[in-house]
């Protein structure tokens, strides 16, 4: 009886992990503000290790970015004035799927060295062009009647709609369609790779905040809840994670605005510089 019991119980602390893990589709893993998520109808900050789903839309604000790792392990890097949609989002056991809707601005899929082997159907669909990876390395950007897919490493089918998939397999390769019309597939220099590469990378002195990162910025404090309150909401409608939370300053009582999640002190120290003097920010102050 014992055994039996036993037996149930581990089949049940078993799918329990499963469903656990299979509800963690994507994460969010690094912002660089302001970015929001788009979600039944709301509009909210991006924050470190935030959970995504399918139908979530990610935004990004002038000099922003945003890195999310996906649940087999490959990383997806979104730009400034960028719009991503995550059309598809399955983490289910076997074959993982996701289809990426990039909307505007630039991208960046990159799978690491240990996800190369898995087994993965993703699509990215700009405007018109649709990419299909199985475990490859690839930057591309949606603009008005300009979009570009640009091979790093791997192999993808790219093509546009009502016209065959061409694929390229040779790293520097990158398909461009431009005002409506496809371009023969060409090369491009390393350099103009790697400075289409800088637009999506999380800039170093900028303030982005990254998952487990353990320094934060104390940007208000009030004895008014409601003071703190319009700090935050403004805030987090300007697209930057903000957090309120009572503390104690001597004997008095008082709401402190948080972000949360900076890597280091430097990081925690630019974002408070930058949002000096807005919002009502006058005096913000870094801990660890």
């Amino acid at each position: 009886m014992k055994t039996a019991y036993g037996w149930i119980l581990a089949a049940a602390l078993a799918l329990a992990a499963t469903q656990a893990l299979a509800a963690v589709a994507a994460t969010v893993e690094g912002v660089q503000m302001p970015a929001w998520v788009e979600r039944g109808g709301q509009r909210i900050p991006l924050t470190p290790g935030m959970e995504l789903k399918a139908g979530d839309q990610l935004s990004t604000g002038a000099g922003s970015r945003v890195a999310v790792k996906l649940a087999e392990g490959s990383l997806v890097k979104l730009g400034e004035n960028g719009a991503l949609r995550f059309a598809e989002l399955d983490p289910a056991k076997g074959v993982f799927r996701a289809a990426l809707n990039v909307l505007e601005g630039a991208f960046r899929f990159t799978t690491d060295v240990l996800g190369k082997n898995r087994q993965r159907d993703v699509n990215i669909k700009l405007a018109t062009v649709t990419a299909g990876i199985r475990g490859t390395d690839l930057w591309g950007r949606s603009r008005a009647k300009n979009e570009i897919v640009c091979l790093v490493e791997g192999q993808v089918e790219v093509g546009a709609e009502g016209e065959p998939a061409v694929t390229m397999d040779k790293p520097l390769q990158f398909y461009q369609r431009k005002d409506g019309k496809t371009e023969p597939v060409g090369f491009v220099s390393q350099q103009q790779l790697d400075e289409w590469a800088r637009e999506v990378e999380l800039e170093k002195g900028k303030g982005a905040a990254r998952r487990g990162g353990r320094w934060s910025v104390r940007l208000a404090s009030a004895d008014n809840q409601n003071d703190a309150l319009r700090v935050y909401d403004e805030l987090r409608n300007a697209g930057y994670p903000a957090e309120i939370s009572p503390a104690r300053d001597g004997d008095k009582r008082v709401y402190a605005v948080r972000i949360r999640q900076l890597p280091s002190k430097a990081e925690a120290q630019a974002l408070a510089n930058q949002l000096r003097g807005k919002f009502g920010i006058d005096n913000p102050s870094v801990s660890g």
